[in-house]
């Protein structure tokens, strides 16, 4: 890996993370092209430049970093559970489950069960509007969707606002518990995988690669937050459905 891809992982993971459209899903795909092989380093590399996306969460929503949210973060903890339990358990499994085949696939799925979902979705029936009125049932219920997005392809913020919108969020609240959700989400995972592949990921070379992908996600990440919360405020996530299907037929017809 060198720093042009650097760069160009960096834009995709930063743009992606948190759009119901699999981050991991256009990494791997991303890298099949670039001709990056997917061995341990390439894939914690992939993992820590989305934890420099989840610092562009903090930067958007500050105060809700502080102890006058605790009842919150305490939802977000439980809703974290789930997926913390399920992927340390199967963590072997899920590794060989990262190929475009798998990918596709999932694009697909994930994509028909936005249309359907918005197809029957009316916002003025989902009362909770705030992310500091979701109940801790409500978070449950979120954490429990979030174990699919452990599916490369699924899309982690897709499942987790699929979930909280059939729990009763409306689409600006599913978004917002999603972005914050990320945070212990990446933080677990980022440190487990710094610690696996310290050697690797810190030598020379790598270091720097490292540094140019984690600034270049955080800067794309923090506008793209910005983007989608606007783009909510006047659409639905039909377009991310019909983006995904097209996506994942034209990874099959190719790979």
């Amino acid at each position: 890996m060198d720093i042009f891809n650097s760069i160009i992982l960096g834009i995709i993971e930063g743009f992606t993370e948190f759009l119901p459209v699999s981050s991991t899903g256009h990494l791997i795909v991303a890298s099949k092209f670039l001709g990056i092989d997917q061995d341990s380093v390439t894939k914690a590399f992939e993992v820590i430049i989305q934890f420099a996306a989840i610092l562009a969460v903090v930067i958007n929503y500050p105060s809700k970093f502080t102890f006058r949210h605790f009842n919150l973060w305490l939802k977000i903890f439980v809703a974290f559970l789930p997926i913390a339990a399920i992927g340390f358990i199967f963590s072997s499994q899920v590794k060989e489950l990262f190929t475009v085949q798998i990918v596709a696939v999932m694009f697909i799925v994930g994509g028909v069960v936005f249309l359907v979902v918005e197809k029957f979705y009316d916002e003025s029936k989902h009362t909770t509007g705030d992310v500091e009125d979701v109940s801790f049932k409500q978070a449950l219920y979120i954490g429990l969707a979030q174990v699919f997005a452990l599916v490369p392809g699924t899309s982690r913020a897709g499942s987790t606002i699929v979930g909280a919108m059939l729990s009763g969020l409306n689409r600006k609240a599913s978004a917002e518990f999603s972005f914050l959700l990320a945070f212990p989400v990446m933080c677990a995972t980022t440190f487990y995988d710094i610690l696996k592949h310290r050697h690797e990921l810190f030598s020379g070379a790598n270091f720097v690669n490292l540094g140019i992908g984690f600034v270049v996600s955080f800067i794309v990440a923090f506008l793209a937050i910005k983007f989608f919360l606007r783009f909510l405020e006047s659409f639905t996530f039909v377009p991310f459905g019909i983006y995904r299907i097209a996506f994942g037929i034209i990874l099959l017809l190719a790979v």
